[in-house]
């Protein structure tokens, strides 16, 4: 941690992530509980704002906040509210992404939509017109949840079966707090169904943020997106649309990016070398039904 970010480091207990954490989960109680007899379209928006909430916050999580206490964090987020990926999958797949020399490696990325050239020619068909669909933003967000969920499976599965540490565990722990969530679900007035559609809107809402947040790109910081964006939607990310900003200060909580932001922008925008954008409109207008890159890695086809 460089002397400049000290001052952007938290002392303590981070109060407005804690009472963040427990407003989403209150609001996700309220939705299943006060919703329904309202609407089940709102009960859906609702739960699906909160799941993407959730994901963002246990996103903070990982990264130390708001306790420095790693089981405490953890124990914050037991209740997995999306649903799908184990925390300790996914902490331990996105801290291995944060080897910021590995980015957009169709291996070494654990979170890379670019595949391998080589393996993108041996493809058949209908693979092929899946990807390049899921590479549009609308693809992303309508698809990309469930092929991502279906490829994350299916990798822990290889890697379970030849021994890796760690993935049989996370599955279980998974488990174990999937239980009490779908139980809840079951005693509320909101049928199960709105519960997982929810949680697909949360996981398709995610898709907005990550779905140009890494470039293929010659150096490892200008890899990385900045998003001005202040509105909902930063938001809801707990602004990592300044992803760069994320990358090269990850101890850095939440609330305090947009001042680093700020405060160094030049620096920023100069390191990732001005791979930014306005707002989340931009990226709306530009790349709705428009893939904004090729599936198979540009720079591995040129050797690299």
């Amino acid at each position: 941690m460089s002397e400049g970010c000290r001052d952007y480091m938290p002392r303590g207990v981070e109060w407005s992530t804690l009472a963040l954490i427990l407003a989403c989960h209150g609001g996700w109680l309220a939705a299943l509980w006060l919703l329904p007899g309202v609407s089940l379209v709102l009960t859906v928006l609702v739960l699906g704002v909160m799941a993407a909430l959730h994901s963002s916050l246990t996103h903070e999580a990982l990264h130390g906040h708001p306790f420095r206490s790693r089981w405490l964090n953890e124990a914050l987020m037991f209740f997995p509210l999306s649903m799908a990926i184990p925390y300790g999958r996914f902490r331990d797949t996105h801290l291995a992404h944060h080897e910021d020399e590995a980015l957009t490696d169709p291996y070494d990325d654990p979170e890379s939509n670019f595949q391998d050239p080589a393996v993108w020619a041996r493809l058949p068909g209908w693979r092929k017109v899946l990807l390049r669909i899921n590479n549009t933003l609308l693809g992303r967000v309508v698809l990309g949840p469930l092929m991502g969920q279906v490829c994350f499976m299916a990798g822990d599965w290889r890697l379970a079966r030849r021994g890796a540490p760690g993935i049989a565990r996370d599955w279980v722990l998974h488990v174990l707090g999937l239980v009490p969530v779908i139980w809840v679900v079951l005693q509320s007035p909101a049928p199960l169904w709105a519960a997982v559609l929810g949680a697909y809107l949360g996981l398709a809402i995610l898709k907005i943020r990550t779905y140009l947040e890494h470039r293929a790109h010659d150096t490892a910081q200008g890899r990385t997106v900045v998003i001005e964006d202040n509105g909902p939607l930063a938001f809801l990310f707990l602004n990592n649309n300044l992803h760069v900003v994320h990358h090269m200060h990850p101890g850095v909580p939440w609330h305090a990016l947009p001042r680093l932001y700020r405060t160094r922008r030049a620096e920023f925008l100069a390191a990732n070398d001005g791979y930014v954008y306005r707002n989340y409109l931009q990226i709306f207008r530009n790349y709705l039904l428009r893939a904004k890159d090729p599936v198979p890695h540009p720079l591995w086809q040129q050797g690299e």
